[in-house]
């Protein structure tokens, strides 16, 4: 892969197109090939395409750094029913607050001394979950 990096898309003489052809004639099934044997997991598919966006990148002249001309990113759709789930942050910032009196900074402050955490932690009630099935 390294050598069809070398040859084709460092090339200023190549156009976009031509590179584009490249890769979709030689690269894809130079990665690809052996899959067919492959138990294809999710970490196997995520390295196939990370692999192919890198290639995809270079071609273009883009860098992961380069986020220049994307506006901020505006959600479609519809949030899914119901209260948003509580992150463990806020469940602990809330009781902290609620039972102890400690407010968020102070405990942000505590969090990186690993004893003093672990000490509060104690204090405080386990968090509900769903119980054990069966």
């Amino acid at each position: 892969m390294r050598s069809v990096y070398r040859t084709v898309v460092v090339k200023k003489e190549l156009s976009r197109k031509a590179k584009l052809s490249i890769y979709r004639s030689i690269y894809v099934p130079t990665l690809t090939y052996g899959h067919e044997l492959w138990v294809m997991t999710e970490r196997t598919r995520s390295r196939i395409q990370a692999a192919e966006m890198s290639f995809l990148r270079r071609v273009a002249g883009r860098s992961l750094r380069d986020r220049g001309g994307v506006p901020g990113v505006c959600p479609t759709g519809r949030r899914p029913r119901g209260r948003p789930r509580t992150r463990w942050r806020d469940y602990v910032s809330r009781l902290a607050w609620e039972r102890l009196g400690i407010p968020l900074e102070e405990l942000e402050e505590v969090s990186g001394v690993r004893e003093v955490w672990a000490s509060l932690l104690r204090l405080l009630p386990p968090r509900p979950g769903p119980g054990p099935s069966g």
